[in-house]
């Protein structure tokens, strides 16, 4: 095995129903995470804001 280069250190939080806030060490500012669109239709909830899904990110980062 390679020579570990970074280790992510992430403490993620739900703030309300399907809100959760993501705090990631080296960064002052949160990320959110949340649902939209067809995933709110699918699940049948009714979010009081829109936030990008984990999905969202997940599939951005190997898209890159």
């Amino acid at each position: 095995m390679g020579e570990v280069v970074h280790t992510s250190r992430i403490a993620i939080t739900r703030e309300k129903g399907p809100v959760r806030k993501a705090m990631i060490e080296g960064f002052a500012d949160p990320v959110y995470y949340g649902i939209h669109g067809g995933i709110q239709k699918f699940y049948g909830v009714d979010p009081v804001e829109e936030h990008a899904a984990t999905l969202d990110h997940i599939v951005g980062a190997v898209s890159a």
